[in-house]
């Protein structure tokens, strides 16, 4: 919502860029989106390998003494 009140506002002082933005957004997202895919990739990666050594120690914490 808060965007959207921004580009209104820009809308407003400076239509020719505000045009510009609309039609570029989606173009950009097209372009980004590769770049969002790689950093979820590699943050579930990290996640598998942490949760991977801390696996012994779960399995040990979880052994009555």
């Amino acid at each position: 919502m808060v965007g959207f009140l921004l580009w209104l506002l820009l809308l407003v002082f400076c239509w020719p860029i505000a045009l510009l933005a609309l039609v570029l957004y989606p173009i950009v997202w097209l372009i980004t989106l590769p770049f969002r895919l790689v950093g979820i990739t590699v943050s579930a990666v990290f996640a598998f390998l942490g949760a991977l050594l801390m696996l012994p120690a779960r399995v040990l914490r979880g052994r009555p003494a």
